[in-house]
């Protein structure tokens, strides 16, 4: 296989799993408490985001937090109804660093998060959990493939978690009255997460899908968890304001 196509295709799959990751974990576990996960589970995703993505997730929860404390007005970290449609989708990672490094952010949005140990040794240091990441890309692959997977795979999971904000706030179906929209087809790239309409209308709620077309890979991961002990769903239908079916 061309080095180039075997590198795109790992980095898909790492991109994946790392969008998996930020939904299930960062997103309906810690921002929203839309569940709890087992020990073992909660572990596997600490591993996976830092050695994908460098995420804090007490930073991430906070810059979050205030996405929906503001949404769409002055004070929304990402809202492209502020600062245009172009600039989240392209220069999301600067607005979302900006709000992550704001420790006024961190205290009032996610002051339910101090830093454990496990936090202390490891997972509050992103470039070392980055840099072993690489590492094993390496041993595994070789230099070339690990170079290329890398930079694929940070592009990928940059744009698409800039996507969920833009284009998830511009473009798409509004069946609940917020700005955020419903793309299906992003949901399908980003575990769910493209059905960010109805994820405003019930924040709480672990499924982000409400009709049978609509399609999220991140409840059918939470249902396995749940299936063998490693996730408890603490709301398993959101409350509807109108009747809507869930199938």
């Amino acid at each position: 296989m061309h080095p180039f196509i075997e590198s795109a295709v790992i980095a898909i799959i790492i991109t994946q799993v790392a969008i998996m990751a930020t939904t299930i974990y960062l997103h309906r576990v810690l921002s929203h408490r839309a569940l709890k996960l087992g020990k073992v589970s909660t572990f596997i995703f600490r591993v996976v985001l830092w050695m994908t993505t460098g995420i804090i997730p007490r930073q991430w929860v906070a810059v979050h937090r205030k996405h929906h404390a503001y949404t769409d007005v002055v004070g929304d970290p990402h809202s492209p109804v502020v600062e245009g449609y172009l600039f989240v989708q392209f220069a999301n990672v600067y607005l979302y660093r900006k709000a992550a490094k704001n420790k006024e952010n961190l205290r009032k949005y996610a002051k339910d998060l101090p830093p454990d140990a496990w936090d202390r040794a490891l997972f509050d240091r992103p470039l070392l959990g980055l840099g072993i990441g690489i590492l094993v890309l390496f041993i595994l692959f070789g230099p070339l493939v690990a170079l290329l997977v890398s930079v694929i795979h940070m592009v990928g999971y940059l744009l698409l978690s800039a996507a969920v904000n833009a284009i998830g706030h511009t473009f798409g179906d509004r069946p609940y009255k917020n700005l955020a929209t419903n793309n299906n087809w992003l949901a399908i790239i980003t575990c769910g997460e493209g059905l960010h309409n109805n994820h405003h209308a019930f924040p709480t709620a672990a499924r982000l899908s409400l009709k049978r077309a609509q399609i999220d890979t991140g409840w059918w991961t939470i249902k396995f968890l749940e299936n063998i002990g490693q996730a408890t769903v603490r709301l398993p239908r959101p409350k509807m304001p109108s009747p809507v079916t869930i199938s």
